[in-house]
């Protein structure tokens, strides 16, 4: 039986590796970015006309504070809310600064230049329905972040189990003292008796 014949690959050939391939951007139906890129290139905004004067004002009061903001307003929801993000990213891609992508009921973000955990900590606050609100909210977290409330409830909740833990400590120790001390006692007074009746006649 003949031996089977190895086939050599030369070094400059590939195989493909489809793992590797970047995965394509999932962005809402019937949106075109260009047509997006354009509108925000004008004035920061594309939006509705009845909401683009009062979001250029939200994105005016950003550039005073030194931040390069546009905002896209979409009539519907997407099918997923990971698309406004993904839309978010390719305005910002063309456009650069930070994004801000808002739904009925979803909002999406970019920034090459503000943190993720700021970015959803304003997201947290957008989800007010109004546009021109959800823009001024948002706007208000990233310019002066609140309080970070996550860490002060973990803070608290440490504390407390901390506390807990030093009290259930203290009150086992005293009980287990208090044992050893009734032991002692019984001890003591077991052999006053012993002594006791060896000294009677």
């Amino acid at each position: 039986m003949p031996a089977p014949i190895a086939t050599a690959l030369p070094a400059s050939v590939m195989l493909p590796v489809h793992s590797a391939l970047p995965l394509s951007t999932d962005l809402p139906e019937d949106i075109d970015v260009s047509d997006v890129v354009a509108d925000v290139s004008d004035d920061g905004v594309s939006a509705p006309s009845d909401e683009a004067s009062e979001l250029a004002a939200v994105v005016d009061r950003a550039a005073e504070h030194g931040i390069k903001l546009s905002i896209v307003v979409l009539d519907e929801d997407p099918g997923r809310d990971s698309q406004l993000r993904d839309l978010a990213t390719e305005v910002g891609a063309e456009e650069g600064g930070t994004v801000l992508v808002l739904s009925p009921s979803w909002v999406g973000t970019y920034s090459d230049s503000i943190s993720r955990v700021l970015l959803e900590s304003g997201q947290d606050r957008t989800y007010t329905g109004d546009a021109v609100v959800s823009a001024n909210h948002f706007v208000d977290e990233v310019i002066e972040p609140g309080p970070p409330w996550a860490l002060f409830t973990a803070l608290i909740v440490a504390i407390v189990v901390i506390a807990s833990a030093a009290t259930f400590f203290a009150k086992s120790r005293r009980a287990s003292v208090s044992r050893d001390d009734t032991a002692e006692k019984g001890d003591s007074a077991s052999g006053a008796g012993t002594s006791y009746e060896r000294q009677k006649p």
